[in-house]
């Protein structure tokens, strides 16, 4: 089959989408399917693993979907799969979720008398009215399937996009296992804490996010703070590039010796290897890949009831679910929990079994199903 992706950058070194797209395409290529991409950018790996089409340069992301239709339409591919940045495809996967749901969440880290402003406000300005014109296009009822990434995902198309239930195919993110084990751990973690400072006896929690304000992190270190008398703990903060705000937060509740922010790390595997829990507290998440990371590392979880992929998770299982992200206290409460090595041992063995459950393997199968499908719809109607 000839498939041709479309995305805004073809490069594993960047964020959630860029790295699933990757990780699939190598699926793809390895099936033996034809594998194209249509993106403003390429890796130099990306440009040897797939044939590449590059999207030009444009002003706006209106026109730089336009550009994305003209170039996936040159391609002639069977199917057209995005990834969230145009909307001429047969298979539209936007790895962000709903762009509305997603906004209406960021008003949550304002004060509450803030955010009617600025909710008012937001639709007026340039940028926003140019997101809007693409998002209606992505939504309109023209026959694409549209890949929800979790039940809240496909909640939100359905409450702020007008998605139809028979558009929708709920197709959860999936887990490199091989690439994740938990005897990954064994090479690296005593180094690891050595050079971090941590002693044997530290509870080490772990967070890899790029959006610290959206993937509560200012909620961790507000719960850490809060672990004091009788709690050797030490956060690590893995990601992100101006730190600098959240190194005089880190001050001001005394953390100046219990965060470590890690900066962006190349490699994640070493960290998930040092830590001893992964802590999550998002406010929107459609399905966290480095959850699930965590999860084929062995590492217990607390996340929010925002993360899709908290909809795999059994509370109490492999982890906790918070209602509120930003109920630090709660927060704390669950990481002492995890502070017993009895009950992280326990959720360890869980956890891991749960991400074998959902493996990229299974993941790519899932969406080549969906692509055969039409397919044969094709075929039908010719």
């Amino acid at each position: 089959m000839k498939i041709a992706l479309v995305i805004d950058r073809l490069d594993p070194r960047r964020g959630g989408a860029e790295q699933w797209t990757w990780q699939f395409a190598h699926a793809l290529v390895a099936m033996g399917h034809e594998v194209h991409a249509a993106a403003g950018g390429f890796s130099p790996e990306a440009q040897k693993l797939v044939v590449a089409h590059r999207v030009p340069l444009a002003r706006s992301r209106f026109e730089f979907a336009q550009n994305a239709e003209r170039v996936a339409r040159e391609i002639r591919a069977d199917v057209v799969h995005d990834m969230g940045c145009g909307w001429h495809c047969d298979v539209f996967q936007p790895h962000g979720g709903s762009r509305t749901a997603s906004f209406e969440q960021n008003l949550l880290l304002l004060p509450p008398w803030l955010r009617p402003f600025k909710r008012a406000l937001v639709p007026l300005l340039p940028r926003y009215r140019d997101f809007a014109r693409v998002v209606k296009r992505q939504y309109a009822g023209d026959g694409k399937t549209i890949v929800a990434l979790s039940k809240m995902v496909a909640r939100d198309m359905q409450r702020f996009h007008g998605a139809q239930a028979q558009q929708l195919r709920l197709v959860y993110n999936g887990v490199d296992v091989r690439r994740f084990p938990p005897a990954a751990s064994r090479p690296f973690r005593d180094d690891v804490r050595r050079e971090l400072g941590l002693l044997p006896s530290t509870l080490a929690v772990l967070i890899v996010a790029h959006n610290f304000e959206l993937k509560g992190v200012p909620s961790l270190m507000r719960a850490v703070a809060r672990l004091k008398q009788g709690h050797d703990v030490r956060l690590l903060v893995a990601g992100g590039k101006r730190t600098a705000r959240y190194g005089r937060l880190a001050k001001r509740l005394g953390l100046l010796r219990r965060a470590t922010f890690l900066g962006p790390v190349a490699d994640p595997v070493p960290y998930y290897a040092a830590a001893d829990v992964y802590a999550h507290p998002t406010f929107y998440d459609p399905c966290s890949l480095v959850l699930l990371e965590a999860l084929a590392m062995g590492l217990p979880v607390v996340t929010s009831r925002f993360n899709g992929a908290g909809e795999l998770m059994t509370p109490g299982v492999e982890g906790f679910i918070l209602d509120d992200p930003a109920d630090d206290a709660a927060l704390a409460d669950r990481i002492a929990e995890l502070g017993e090595s009895d009950v992280r041992r326990n959720m360890a063995a869980a956890a891991r079994a749960l991400a074998e459950q959902h493996t990229l393997e299974r993941n790519c199968r899932e969406i080549v199903a969906i692509y055969e499908t039409i397919a044969r719809r094709v075929r039908r109607a010719a």
